[in-house]
């Protein structure tokens, strides 16, 4: 029987952050965060099927579409900093974002863009300015040689 005592780590909710080398003014770290802090969801798979009479055949995708939600505040600059770069050119460049875990390597994306703001609500009550950052991320490198 394995060993049921393995060691479960732990999490810190402030080590996660987003960095953008071409635009270090607009890099999100735990300071800059609402409760929701960051998120990273990928949409389709890193490997399709594709049917066959008899089975199916696999091909594997060189990349997976992303998105980075940002629970910004909008009472600090930061987020006054994504508006004026959405007003100026939503194209941000390269980035990479790291969990909030030391046992997650950082995913490094490509070609990063904001994508929208969520409603924002103005009765005093809630700080959020979230930011949805569209990303593509690469998978199954092995495929180029």
């Amino acid at each position: 029987m394995p060993n049921p005592n393995v060691p479960q780590g732990t999490i810190n909710r402030l080590r996660a952050s987003v960095t953008l080398p071409d635009h270090p003014e607009l890099n999100i770290t735990s300071p800059f965060l609402g409760k929701a802090g960051i998120s990273l969801a990928f949409e389709g798979n890193s490997t399709v099927y594709v049917d066959t009479m008899t089975g199916a055949v696999t091909s594997p995708e060189p990349y997976l579409k992303c998105t980075i939600t940002c629970h910004l505040l909008k009472t600090q600059n930061l987020a006054d900093r994504y508006k004026k770069q959405m007003e100026t050119l939503a194209l941000i460049g390269d980035g990479t974002v790291r969990s909030d875990s030391q046992a997650l390597s950082p995913w490094t994306l490509i070609n990063l863009s904001i994508q929208s703001v969520r409603e924002l609500s103005f009765a005093g009550d809630d700080a959020g300015y979230v930011v949805a950052i569209g990303a593509y991320y690469p998978t199954n490198q092995a495929l180029y040689g």
